[in-house]
């Protein structure tokens, strides 16, 4: 037996069926949800600082976009409110590095 204990995937049960194993889930409360999907973010983060592998970048963005449609947030919303942060404040195109201020 091998123990997770993490959000995964919808057809991820499906596979380990497909694979002559039996897993064993539960579905998550609304709370416990954003804490796993919170959770979950962390994670693909560092497999992408580990990996710098770019599929690493859509799991990031699928936990993202999940996060948002939990905090009932639309995709569009988000993208909005992206633009209106570059607009204010750039985005990181000019690769700037603040040293320090005075």
């Amino acid at each position: 037996m091998t123990i997770y204990n993490k959000l995964v995937r919808d057809n991820i049960p499906e596979i380990i069926l497909n694979n002559g194993e039996i897993p064993k889930v539960r579905t998550l409360s609304d709370d416990e949800f954003l804490k796993e999907l919170e959770k979950k973010l962390v994670e693909e983060i560092n497999e992408y600082i580990l990996s710098k592998d770019e599929t690493e970048l859509a799991d990031i963005a699928e936990v993202l976009f999940a996060i948002c449609r939990a905090r009932n947030i639309s995709e569009d919303r988000l993208l909005e409110l992206r633009e209106n942060k570059n607009a204010k404040n750039g985005a990181f195109s000019k690769k700037i590095f603040l040293i320090s201020k005075e």
